[in-house]
């Protein structure tokens, strides 16, 4: 069967191969053996809170599950405009927020609402793979700038500068980031944002983890920087609705018109029955039940990150949000026996039952030295698998 060029261009999801390969091994466990330990999936432990589950199950009930309008339930974009006003003191119109089938759904219309084939978008190295794929399905292509601790490893005015070329076209940036959950300094954000703009770019910024920062300092949305910055955002993680498949983007206003019509022909609408359930995310029972998953998470983080570094891996940088910690490995592979963290997450996997995964699918400059476990695990988790991880390194 012939296979788009464009298709073939799109790597695997390496995130998911070795959750399968994981849970390969799971299936084949002896009574006795210790489970797996799964800390290579960005997905929370928790799910929706009774809230939005009973706000789901009522709209079921009222048969509230035909389309609604291709940029969202007029009265969920106005709850999120409402949560701006109240968790960032913003004002954004409810007319420039589009409901989207995820997050995913959003930087794809997104993207084909502003770039064509051939155009460059800057991202740093390391990053999401999927945003880089989503570039290269619709042709366009992403240029990974590498960034380093001393940076958080995000992008600095001075190197956009310098990368930026005639194809170039913008700028998409994570903040929190998967992998290092490190944001951009406030001061350098805006200096990045006067650069694009000086340039006649566009800012992209994705900010599905925003929700979960632990830091004041770095839990602020771009969106205060002016009109022209494109925010990608999402239900799954600080909301918990990870297979709702609900997200939302904020744009300018001269887009909104354009990913409708995009939205219309693509998928219709997003999941009526998640967006109805979504508007009990707001509802103050529910935003207190989040925050103190929020202080869970921060838990999380304090109390792996210390103990991953004790046992030899180096975190340079202390994450400020999201749940991850993205550590360079490489000190351990002599004493461990590989060349690389693909060899340690495959031997880790099958002598400790604990599962990351390697830096292959987030870098193109890493030398396969760092490894990203995710801390969205309970803490009994967490704390389990240090051990095992001591045992082994013992």
């Amino acid at each position: 069967m012939r296979i788009s060029d464009r298709a073939q261009s799109v790597a695997p999801f390496y995130v998911m191969q070795v959750a399968k390969r994981a849970q390969a091994l799971a299936a084949d466990l002896g009574a006795g053996q210790p489970r797996m330990l799964y800390l290579n999936i960005g997905e929370p432990d928790f799910t929706a809170p009774p809230p939005v589950q009973a706000a789901a199950q009522r709209a079921i009930e009222a048969g509230l599950t035909q389309y609604t309008p291709a940029l969202g339930l007029p009265a969920l974009r106005k709850r999120i405009s409402a949560w701006y006003a109240q968790r960032h003191g913003l004002d954004v119109p409810a007319r420039r927020i589009v409901v989207t089938a995820g997050a995913s759904a959003g930087l794809q219309l997104a993207c084909l609402a502003l770039f064509n084939p051939g155009d460059e978008v800057l991202m740093p190295d390391p990053s999401y793979p999927c945003n880089r794929h989503i570039l290269a399905s619709i042709g366009a292509r992403a240029r990974l700038l590498s960034s380093a601790a001393a940076n958080r490893f995000q992008l600095d005015p001075a190197g956009i500068a310098q990368a930026w070329s005639a194809q170039t076209v913008g700028v998409l940036i994570a903040s929190p980031s998967n992998p290092t959950g490190t944001s951009v300094d406030p001061q350098v954000l805006r200096d990045i944002h006067a650069e694009v703009r000086a340039r006649g770019g566009i800012l992209l910024m994705d900010e599905i983890y925003l929700g979960l920062s632990f830091d004041e300092r770095y839990g602020q949305t771009a969106l205060a920087l002016g009109e022209d910055v494109v925010s990608i955002n999402s239900f799954s993680k600080y909301f918990s609705m990870t297979g709702w498949r609900l997200g939302w983007l904020v744009l300018p206003d001269a887009l909104v018109d354009v990913v409708e019509r995009l939205a219309q022909n693509l998928y219709i609408c997003a999941s009526t029955v998640a967006q109805h359930a979504a508007l009990a995310c707001f509802e103050p029972e529910s935003l207190a039940i989040y925050e103190e998953r929020r202080a869970a998470y921060q838990a999380r983080r304090d109390a792996f990150i210390p103990g991953l570094r004790a046992l030899g891996f180096d975190v340079p940088v202390m994450p400020d949000g999201a749940f991850y910690a993205w550590a360079d490995a490489s000190a351990l592979f002599d004493r461990l026996g590989v060349h690389d963290s693909a060899a340690l997450v495959e031997r880790m996997m099958r002598e400790t039952h604990v599962v990351a995964t390697p830096s292959v699918d987030f870098s193109e400059h890493d030398r396969g030295t760092h490894v990203r476990f995710s801390t969205a695990s309970s803490i009994e988790d967490l704390t389990e698998a240090l051990q095992r991880l001591q045992r082994w390194l013992a």
